[in-house]
């Protein structure tokens, strides 16, 4: 079985200091740049806004960062701007080694906001990511980054729904846990069959 490495959103702004810093977010780079050594097939994915994305607090003056509110496709978590298309927030971390075979970039439609590296928050809308995989042949997956209850969570979830065989390194992870989020995110993951 051919084994993958997806690397899910080590950008600036997700890392100490960014707009949507994740709690010692930066802690994931050196050993995410070590699991590269050991992985023929390596995908990088990049949170890529436009700006005033609906996933936004600010394209809701009556909303506030980290309230929620109803989107065509469900109750959305709105965020402080960030990983704004061609920022330094959305670059990748300085450290980070990026010589992987692709470049994932999530996100970018204004409507929509994206955790999930398979689909968007729809769950409809593909990211082309399933058929990359594929068409390499890739059965097992090993997930690491940022979030690890959102991003990371949902990406690993819809792997497994895909029929991967799917681990989550929480060495090369760290999460946001809003209210309670981490705690919900590992329960889902296990009842899902993922490995940690």
């Amino acid at each position: 079985m051919t084994a993958a490495l997806i690397v899910i959103d080590v950008q600036n702004d997700f890392c100490p200091g960014g707009a949507l810093a994740v709690p010692d977010g930066d802690a994931v780079v050196a050993p995410i740049n070590a699991l590269m050594e050991q992985y023929d097939t390596v995908i990088l994915t990049q949170d890529w806004h436009p700006s005033g994305h609906q996933s936004f607090a600010s394209a809701h003056p009556e909303k506030a960062p980290f309230e929620t509110t109803e989107l065509s496709y469900g109750t959305q978590v709105l965020w402080p701007d960030h990983c704004m298309q061609g920022t330094d927030g959305a670059a990748f971390h300085r450290d980070l080694r990026t010589d992987g075979d692709l470049i994932l970039r999530k996100g970018f439609r204004a409507a929509i906001d994206s955790y999930s590296a398979f689909f968007e928050n729809d769950r409809k809308t593909v990211t082309g990511l399933h058929g990359y995989l594929q068409e390499r042949g890739v059965s097992r997956l090993l997930l690491a980054g940022l979030a690890t209850d959102f991003c990371v969570a949902y990406s690993a979830l819809d792997a497994a729904e895909l029929g991967y065989a799917v681990t989550v390194d929480l060495n090369a992870c760290r999460g946001i846990d809003l209210d309670g989020s981490l705690d919900a995110a590992m329960r889902n993951m296990q009842a899902a069959g993922v490995s940690f």
